[in-house]
């Protein structure tokens, strides 16, 4: 969660360390309402948050972490189809590190970590109605950032 928002891997340590510290202290306050990794994602998303406000960062880069990309990569027999695809995932990951960090937290949340719309609710602190609204406009906006890469591409050929 830390690192989709705060590029920085300074930042990054200081703000999981935070997060951890405040985990163990308000352990005994977890009330078994939602799953564990939904509350310390709340925790996370909010120290995140607050980071960014503090240094008034408006975009962030996502980490070119294999555990990030792992979700996006298909086996394949082709090595060389195996490549295109890689080539195809990291470069969709760039289109989404372009996003406003809402769209972007809400993408990954919920295409990359298989969360539902109660969930990203509870980590994020928005009513379901935004976490759909936010989902459907960062799907639009990834959807033209295709479309230019793609009529990029197609002119080249």
């Amino acid at each position: 969660m830390v690192g989709r928002l705060v590029d920085r891997s300074e930042d990054r340590e200081e703000i999981c360390q935070d997060v951890f510290m405040k985990v163990y202290e308000k352990l005994g306050e977890f009330n078994f309402q939602s799953q564990l990794s939904t509350w310390i994602g709340t925790i996370a998303y909010r120290h995140a948050v607050n980071h960014l406000r503090k240094k008034k960062i408006l975009q962030t880069d996502i980490p070119d972490e294999e555990s990030f990309t792992k979700h996006f990569i298909a086996t394949a027999d082709d090595p060389q189809e195996a490549l295109s695809e890689r080539e195809t995932e990291d470069y969709l990951l760039k289109l989404i590190e372009q996003l406003p960090a809402q769209y972007k937290t809400v993408l990954t949340l919920y295409h990359l970590d298989d969360k539902n719309y109660t969930e990203i609710g509870e980590i994020t602190g928005m009513p379901e109605g935004t976490v759909k609204n936010y989902l459907f406009r960062g799907r639009t906006m990834l959807k033209e950032k295709i479309k230019i890469y793609l009529g990029n591409e197609l002119e080249l050929q």
